[in-house]
């Protein structure tokens, strides 16, 4: 044969080179997307290649996620706008993003995040080198965080919520930093209960002021509240003693600057940790003479009964008419006689009819 190609052979090989040159003449299906009141028209084949992606899903599963309009087009990507939706359409045409002069990387980066389209240094390519470093840099914190708080950070939070405490403060420190306090007179710390994690990759990861914004984010999305972050003073060991007048001793410590963080999960937070004490009437019953009176009684603020309205009255008048009858009985009786009836009504309150008759009878006899 000497290496030459059988006849067949050499028909089959052209006509697939044929038909692979038609399939390419000839596209397949092709779809109309409607974004921004721009249609955009796009093989489906080449949504359908990247099945991870928003677009790719809803073309290539046999649910119906959006219904095209009496066009036949399909309006999706609400809020982005034409000239980035063109853009993000290279990803499926060559795996590329060229982020447009007229659009901010940080647009480019949630364009991204809505459609599900990686974004990352091989896919997108941005003029602005610093602003997609800076978008870089804060996924790759959020993934390090992440790591943080389930390696280092939420043991110490459980440690704090088995103890009954319904917050935690953590200082970090290098791995390096030695702590050495005095047992008899500790340095006077801020936080009663604060924790301590030694190192240096989360020390250095803290250093940022972006990546601590980053971490107050992601726990606030993991349901932690009263988050506080950033740089304080740190005591590790005591540098001298000094003596007060009176013999008092004073301890100084020598601090370093630490990152810290702080949070909460209390959930009722928002009430009034007081006791509002005040003096309200008790409703109980503690007088044994109220608690078998038929009717009951009715006590004032010391506790003493109050007579009912009606004896008041009465009382009162049996008085105003026994006064009345000493007066007149006064024109014939003398001095003595005066002060024994003053006595008598003075003392009971109410005057006998047959007492006043007789002081009424005595007096006729003197006269």
């Amino acid at each position: 044969m000497n290496g030459a190609i059988p006849k067949e052979t050499k028909n089959n090989s052209n006509v697939g080179a044929v038909a692979a040159l038609m399939n390419r003449h000839n596209p397949g299906e092709r779809i109309t997307l409607l974004v921004d009141n721009v249609r955009f028209m796009i093989e489906k084949d080449l949504v359908t290649s990247h099945p991870n992606t928003m677009l790719g899903t809803m073309f290539s599963t046999g649910f119906q996620f959006v219904h095209p309009n009496e066009r036949g087009e399909y309006e999706v990507a609400d809020g982005i706008s034409h000239t980035l939706f063109r853009a993000i359409l290279d990803y499926y045409k060559t795996g590329l993003i060229k982020c447009p002069p007229t659009i901010s990387v940080p647009e480019l980066k949630e364009a991204c995040d809505y459609l599900l389209i990686p974004f990352d240094a091989t896919t997108v390519r941005c003029q602005n080198l610093r602003g997609l470093l800076h978008e870089l840099s804060n996924e790759g914190a959020r993934q390090q965080f992440e790591l943080f708080l389930e390696e280092f950070i939420l043991p110490v939070m459980v440690t704090a919520a088995q103890r009954g405490d319904r917050e935690c403060h953590v200082v970090v420190l290098l791995d390096d930093d030695v702590v050495d306090w005095d047992e008899e007179f500790p340095p006077q710390m801020g936080e009663e209960y604060c924790q301590t994690i030694h190192s240096t990759t989360m020390h250095r990861f803290f250093k940022y002021i972006e990546n601590r914004d980053v971490a107050k984010q992601v726990m606030k999305d993991r349901g932690l509240k009263k988050i506080r972050c950033g740089i304080e003073g740190y005591p590790t060991h005591k540098e001298k003693i000094r003596r007060r007048p009176g013999g008092r001793a004073e301890v100084i410590y020598s601090y370093v600057q630490r990152p810290f963080i702080h949070m909460s999960w209390e959930k009722e937070e928002a009430k009034s940790r007081h006791v509002d004490f005040q003096c309200v009437k008790s409703k109980s019953v503690t007088n044994l003479a109220e608690a078998t009176a038929d009717p009951p009684l009715e006590l004032d603020a010391s506790g003493n009964v109050v007579a009912p309205p009606e004896n008041n009255v009465a009382f009162r008048a049996d008085a105003d008419a026994a006064i009345e009858v000493a007066d007149v009985a006064a024109g014939g009786v003398g001095g003595a006689a005066d002060e024994a009836n003053a006595g008598v009504v003075a003392a009971d309150g109410v005057a006998v009819s047959n007492d006043l008759e007789a002081a009424g009878g005595a007096n006729e006899d003197n006269a």
